[in-house]
């Protein structure tokens, strides 16, 4: 490969590269803690069965933890009253 045609493709994967890793630094910064020790979902315990990892993921800036990740799709089926039972938390957790 030509050393024009190097230069190219660096520029290019840093041109599109960088703005990438920057919005996702950025994205972890605003991503709000799950106020909750329960399943938003099921109210188990999180943790309370050791042989069971809680499913973690982010959903419009929220940190959500499940009991497990069969309780996904109840979130999803109801993600509306979800949300607003851990803002709910959130703000009670706040006083």
């Amino acid at each position: 490969m030509k050393l024009s045609n190097k230069l190219s493709l660096l520029t290019v994967t840093l041109a599109i590269g960088l703005p990438l890793a920057a919005s996702a630094a950025e994205s972890k910064e605003k991503v709000k803690p799950y106020p909750l020790t329960t399943c938003v979902v099921s109210d188990e315990k999180l943790g309370a069965d050791p042989s069971m990892k809680p499913y973690v993921f982010v959903e419009d800036g929220q940190e959500i933890k499940l009991c497990c990740k069969s309780c996904l799709k109840d979130f999803k089926k109801d993600k509306a009253s979800m949300m607003k039972k851990i803002a709910a938390a959130e703000k009670k957790k706040a006083k």
